[in-house]
């Protein structure tokens, strides 16, 4: 692993440096939601992802009941991951996206265990996450971190108690 995995909250500060992360190694459809907007990291789309980020910064209290993470690595910006409050009480929803260069060196799982005690001391009791049985970065970091398994509608849910001890990494 590229040296200490540690998570900041997105904001204004680190913005423009996971915007260059993603633009330089992702894919849009893989970090926003679809944007009508020219293809590839064209200007319009660059500006919905800064809209799409800002729209969290109020946090797991704010409008979209989201709060977003940058994931550093040995002091970089390499990706990002979220947690987003579901209607199930103690319950908020993750998922998360990482440069082409970050990925296959251990830094999912250990954002992942960082944003489950962020969950844990938000008062969380649950984790889950959806995601396609193609998705093996996903479901190996979601495993790694004590994920349980279902089959629903043509893909996964992992769930994650917060009241039981995490694997160790």
């Amino acid at each position: 692993m590229t040296g200490t995995v540690r998570l900041e909250p997105v904001d204004e500060r680190n913005l423009e440096s996971l915007l260059s992360v993603a633009a330089a190694e992702a894919e849009p459809a893989d970090v926003m939601p679809p944007v009508e907007a020219p293809a590839g990291w064209s200007h319009a789309r660059r500006e919905a992802f800064r809209d799409f980020h800002r729209a969290s910064f109020a946090g797991l209290d704010g409008p979209t009941r989201t709060r977003m993470y940058a994931i550093l690595a040995g002091g970089e910006v390499v990706g990002m991951i979220r947690m987003t409050r579901r209607d199930e009480p103690g319950t908020v929803e993750t998922g998360l996206w990482l440069g082409r260069s970050a990925r296959g060196q251990g830094i999912g799982p250990a954002a992942l265990r960082e944003l489950l005690n962020l969950a844990a001391a938000a008062g969380m009791r649950r984790v889950v996450a959806e995601t396609t049985r193609d998705n093996p970065g996903a479901l190996s970091a979601l495993a790694k971190c004590g994920a349980e398994f279902h089959d629903q509608d043509g893909g996964v849910r992992a769930e994650i108690c917060l009241d039981s001890t995490p694997p160790a990494p």
